[in-house]
């Protein structure tokens, strides 16, 4: 995947901010890769998501390190731990289940959410979503489209045309195995696009969000 954004930007500030706040919840930023490269994506525009942060990973974290930046945070601390960061979660899928592995023992009671592009099965050469639903309580699927061809122009996915029946097929599993989830799109792609974004969610049963883009 020759497009595969892997940037790693060195902050002054703050380097390799694995755990992060925003809200009440704890995010996790496990990598930075990605396979689209989509036009809205706040990672075109800022560094971080709050003031003197910087979510450009020098190193990818080790377990190790994940566990020990959770632990610093304190997980009673936060209403739930989200798997968010500047790259999307599932390219690490064995670190990102060993991780929610070890919150679920830590803290049974913390809800564990994930946000992601939908396109792990095709970053992971395999079906993914009865993996992820062991561990995690709910997720958030970034949809963004209502067909396949809006959806290339928008999110530039690396894996080209099969991608977006590819992350409608990872949601309809996705709803059989999670507690709760959501497809979400971008109040930037207008009213008219949102509508049919929602009937689209409407025919697969799915519940929908609209995102606010900063």
């Amino acid at each position: 995947m020759s497009n595969i954004i892997e940037k790693t930007r060195r902050s002054e500030v703050s380097p390799n901010i694995i755990a992060y706040t925003v809200g009440n919840g704890l995010y996790i930023n496990l990598t930075n890769r990605c396979p689209c490269e989509c036009t809205f994506c706040i990672r075109n525009n800022a560094d971080g998501m709050n003031p003197g942060e910087s979510l450009w990973l020098t190193t990818e974290p080790t377990l190790a390190e994940i566990i020990l930046a959770i632990n610093n945070a304190g997980l009673q601390n936060y209403s739930e731990v989200v798997f968010c960061g500047y790259g999307e979660p599932t390219e690490r899928l064995d670190i990102l289940l060993k991780t929610a592995e070890y919150i679920k023992q830590a803290n049974p009671t913390t809800p564990i959410r994930l946000n992601t592009n939908g396109l792990s099965d095709l970053i992971n050469g395999k079906k993914t979503s009865s993996l992820l639903a062991a561990h995690i309580d709910s997720i958030s699927i970034s949809l963004n489209a209502s067909n396949k061809s809006d959806y290339i122009k928008l999110c530039h996915p690396a894996f080209g045309d099969k991608s977006f029946n590819a992350i409608l097929e990872f949601a309809k599993e996705c709803n059989e195995l999670f507690k709760e989830i959501y497809l979400t799109v971008v109040d930037v792609i207008g009213t008219e696009k949102i509508a049919q974004c929602e009937q689209l969610c409407a025919e697969i049963g799915i519940k929908m969000r609209v995102r606010k883009i900063l």
